[in-house]
Formats: structure tokens, sequence, C-alpha cells
């Protein structure tokens, strides 16, 4: 009895420590865990889908063609992440970082260029994230959550949209040029300087929605239900 229960007990150890290094694993010298300290990393075409990857510092890493489906990126630092090609349907972005990243004030410090990211964004929980000067050109938004988000000054252009939770979404001077809107909820969306130049927007709902009479071109939102 005492043979079988010191073996039950290792096998329950050995679980244990492999469920841990499971969730805590390394790809390219990321260890993948909430809070990662792991900028300018090379995660090209990894899979990390369902990575617990909340709070991580990100700034600069390289995501291109990764598999994000269902990761939790909440809070993360992804300023500057080259997300083009990433696979980000069912990811939770909630509060993360995606726009310009401003070098520490330092001797010798740099910036380096605005974000380059079209990543397929399909469903993703992108609500009160900071995604101001973010070039999301060609993004694939459908059904995505961006409540309350802050997207000054970012580049939707020839994004898909369709659908797309954009509730209480700041898009002042927003690039939508040739972006599908269909049946996108733009209530009480700040829509000041925003252009919205070939933009779709059949079905799309403007209810309280503000500054629509400073988009371009003028008039484009007369008698769609907003505020001003």
């Amino acid at each position: 009895m005492r043979s079988f229960g010191k073996v039950f007990c290792l096998s329950l150890l050995s679980v244990s420590l492999l469920a841990g290094s499971a969730q805590a694993r390394t790809v390219n010298g990321c260890k993948i865990k909430a809070k990662a300290s792991c900028a300018y990393k090379n995660l090209n075409g990894k899979n990390l889908r369902g990575a617990k990857l909340s709070g991580a510092t990100l700034h600069h890493v390289k995501l291109r063609g990764a598999d994000l489906r269902k990761a939790d990126l909440r809070g993360a630092d992804l300023r500057e992440a080259d997300l083009r090609r990433a696979d980000l349907r069912g990811a939770n972005l909630k509060g993360a970082k995606l726009h310009h990243y401003t070098a520490p004030k330092k001797k010798g410090a740099r910036t380096s260029q605005n974000p380059s990211c079209t990543p397929d964004c399909q469903g993703a929980n992108l609500s009160y994230a900071i995604l101001d000067s973010a070039n999301l050109t060609g993004a694939n938004l459908t059904n995505a959550n961006l409540t309350d988000d802050e997207l000054i000054d970012t580049n939707l252009t020839n994004a898909n949209l369709t659908n797309a939770n954009l509730t209480n979404a700041v898009l002042e001077n927003a690039n939508l040029t040739n972006a599908n809107l269909t049946n996108a909820n733009l209530s009480y969306a700040n829509l000041e300087y925003a252009n919205l130049i070939g933009a779709n927007l059949t079905g799309v709902i403007l209810t309280g929605a503000t500054q629509c009479s400073l988009v371009n071109p003028p008039g484009a939102l007369n008698g769609k239900g907003c505020a001003n």
C-alpha cells in the first residue's frame, strides 16, 4: 500500500509539473505567460493559439502570420508589433496598446514608425484598446468588438468592419476610405473629421453619434440618425 501511495503521489506530481511547464512554455526566447517580457522577439508564424499573455510587454515583437486565435492579450503592449497576416480570431485584446510607440526618454533614444497591422481580427474583442495612428489597412474586423476604442488618426482603409461594434469609439481623423461598414454599430461614436470616402454605409447604426457634420465627404451621414 505504501509503495502504491508513493507511486500515486509521484504520478500526480509529474502531471502537475507537466501542466505547469505547458502553461509557461518558451517560444524563441519568449516565455508564454501573463506579464511576460518579450519585446523585439521573433515569433513570426508561431502557434500561440490560446496563449495567456495578458499584460505582456510585446512591443516591436514580430508576429507576422502567427496563430493568435483565442489568445488572451488583455492589456498587452503591442506597440509597433508586426501583426501582418496574424490570425486574431476570438482573441481578447481588451485594453491592449497598438498605437504609436515612443521610446523611453534617454540619450540616443529613437522612435520607430507607426504599427503595420493587417490582421484577421474577425470576432476579436478589442474593446477599450488604444489604436491611435495604427495601420489597420485591409484588416478583417468583421463582428469585432471595438467598443470605447480610441482610433484617432487610425488608418482603416479598405478594412472590413461588417457588423463591428464601435459604440462610443473615438474616430477623430480616422481614415475609413473604402471601408465596409455594413450593419456596423457606431452609436455615440465621435466621427470628427473621419474620412468616409467610398465607405459602404449600408445599415450602419449612428444613434447618438457626434460630429457627423464634419466627416468627409460633407453630408455623407445626413439623415442617418446622428446627434450632430
